[in-house]
């Protein structure tokens, strides 16, 4: 492992992307207007708004998905879909279990997603909630995905019920969605080895916000750097991890782990928290929770009996 002795910095944003574990070229492209008005003093105007926000845009969905220039052996990342759907009990949990058995995850299948994970929260605030996790392999899948499932005759009609539902009697109370981007240290989902039919496998959700772009880098810069080795080493297997592109309590992260049961979970996390390597990165200057993380939630779901996760 990697010495974790090595103390933070202050230093500009070139200078920032280019260390280990921090940026992509195709990330750098994307958060360079944020890390700019993040940290200039000179208020925008809306047209240099405007214009600096397409930029950015524009330069994530051209290069989306491909590895940095810097490095074309880099293994290509993937982008995580995870939506929340807050349901009513009764009645309308069942008809949104139809829709994903019966026309969602088939359509979404049949439009190249390979893999679509359906949770619902086992311990956690706003049941009934079912967590949707779809995986990407670019940018460009995330607005292709949507255009070939809304246009897929199959979908429709299997799902018309969800679908033409009217405004009387609604299918869920909202929906939230956000788009993360795959750590380096971790460039693809990872199915754990208890999962398939007729297994429950216990998930845990966790977020951990920052006060800062640059403290939220770093601490995934820690991630890939460390702690997805200690994880793996104290029997903590990661599912993805992926930093928030769009959505709630930016800037953030968030990662998914998998276990067999609650007494894996409990085992396994206090065998992390005594690991001596654990101790001494988490005392790392630089890198310790008071300076990056501001605030860590956590909740337990399940999967569904048709979840592909």
């Amino acid at each position: 492992m990697t010495g974790a002795s090595e103390n933070a910095t202050d230093e500009s944003y070139d200078a920032f992307c280019h260390r280990p574990g921090i940026l992509a070229g195709y990330e750098k492209g994307a958060f360079a207007f944020l890390w700019r008005a993040a940290s200039s003093t000179t208020p925008m105007n809306r047209r240099d708004f405007l214009k600096s926000s397409a930029a950015a845009s524009g330069a994530a969905l051209a290069v989306g998905g491909v590895a940095s220039a810097a490095d074309d052996t880099a293994p290509q990342r993937q982008y995580y879909e995870l939506r929340q759907y807050h349901l009513r009990r009764g009645p309308k949990t069942e008809l949104f279990d139809r829709f994903y058995r019966e026309a969602a995850i088939p359509a979404l299948n049949r439009a190249g997603i390979e893999r679509v994970g359906v949770f619902g929260v086992a311990t956690g605030p706003d049941s009934p909630t079912q967590y949707v996790l779809l995986p990407h392999p670019t940018l460009e899948s995330l607005i292709t995905t949507t255009q070939r499932v809304r246009a897929d005759a199959a979908f429709k009609e299997a799902g018309a019920e969800f679908l033409d539902a009217p405004a009387s009697d609604p299918p869920y109370v909202r929906v939230e969605s956000s788009l993360l981007v795959a750590f380096e240290g971790m460039p693809k989902l990872e199915m754990p080895p208890f999962a398939g039919p007729g297994k429950s496998p216990l998930y845990e959700l966790r977020t951990y916000e920052s006060h800062s772009l640059k403290a939220n880098f770093k601490k995934v810069e820690m991630f890939n750097r460390w702690e997805i080795d200690i994880f793996r080493h104290n029997g903590l297997l990661p599912v993805f991890f992926g930093q928030s592109i769009i959505g709630a309590r930016q800037p953030c992260l968030t990662y998914m782990l998998a276990f067999e049961n609650q007494e894996a979970h409990d085992k396994n996390w206090s065998s992390f928290v005594g690991d001596p390597d654990w101790k001494k990165v988490s005392k790392t200057p630089g890198f310790t929770d008071g300076e990056i993380v501001s605030n860590i939630s956590n909740l337990f779901l399940r999967p569904t009996a048709y979840s592909q996760i």
